[in-house]
């Protein structure tokens, strides 16, 4: 098995809202912010070669929407979905299967792509994977997260026949990892935990978007349930902690990858490297 970091771009977003009720004289030290309060976020994906598959998760951003949409998020960066993916050495047919964590667009919305007035998927040949859990929140979105569920992005993985459910009550159907489900950010958001060489390495999603989200408030703005986000991070870095995981880290706009450790202030970070050191 090999593992491939796919960087697809950075955006920006309100550093109160990534930070929910930590001040922001507090999370500025690790996420300084610009003059109009924003921080820049990477959009990290990781492709996955086992045996006859290979899995993509997550895709970032995409290009589809329009002028105004991309206004609002500051796309920067010199990596795309597609230059990274070529540059490990595949192509968008090669892709068989497209494992989303959850439908918010920033993380699905690389995996339909506009074509004159139609939209069509970005991976042809691949199957697109989700739950039915998190599949129904999404296409009878909350007021809340509404604007997080596009429908572009979505509706298209179903009529194009390419749409698979993840059953969250049987065993992953992926040899190369198990998935732990989370409905703290958003419904049975599914986070992989990939099984490499005698380790441990968890796509973590919003769940932790960043290092600097290790201490247990740092809970975004975003997330539905902010309670239940506490309990599920409390519960996932204490077992990280306790058994060395690496955390690979969606959002980070420095650090790829980290490890955390017990302290006396409870888990912090121990570690940060590139996934590349590891491989």
């Amino acid at each position: 098995m090999n593992l491939h970091v796919i960087d697809t771009g950075f955006f920006k977003l309100d550093g109160g809202a990534m930070f929910g009720v930590v001040p922001k004289s507090i999370w500025q030290k690790t996420n300084p912010a610009n003059e109009q309060n924003l921080c820049n976020w990477a959009m990290r994906c990781l492709l996955i070669e086992d045996g006859n598959r290979t899995i993509l998760i997550d895709n970032g951003l995409g290009t589809k929407q329009d002028a105004k949409f991309f206004s609002y998020y500051f796309l920067n960066g010199d990596a795309t979905l597609q230059s990274s993916l070529h540059r490990a050495g595949f192509e968008p047919g090669d892709i068989t299967d497209m494992f989303l964590t959850h439908l918010h667009f920033d993380h699905c919305g690389g995996g339909v792509e506009r074509r004159g007035d139609a939209v069509g998927l970005a991976f042809p040949k691949a199957q697109y994977w989700s739950n039915a859990d998190h599949w129904q929140w999404a296409i009878q979105p909350n007021a809340r997260e509404k604007a997080s569920f596009l429908k572009e992005n979505i509706l298209p993985m179903q009529e194009s026949g390419h749409l698979k459910f993840v059953d969250i009550h049987a065993p992953s159907p992926f040899s190369s990892f198990d998935i732990q489900y989370v409905s703290g950010h958003t419904d049975k958001m599914m986070i992989p935990m990939i099984r490499y060489k005698n380790k441990v390495i968890c796509f973590m999603a919003d769940l932790l978007p960043s290092v600097g989200h290790i201490p247990l408030p740092y809970v975004m703005g975003y997330d539905t349930r902010p309670l239940i986000t506490l309990e599920e991070k409390e519960r996932f870095l204490n077992e990280a902690a306790t058994h060395g995981y690496i955390l690979f880290l969606e959002h980070d706009p420095e650090n790829e990858c980290c490890t955390v450790k017990h302290t006396d202030k409870g888990v912090r970070v121990d570690q940060t490297f590139r996934l590349a050191e590891i491989l």
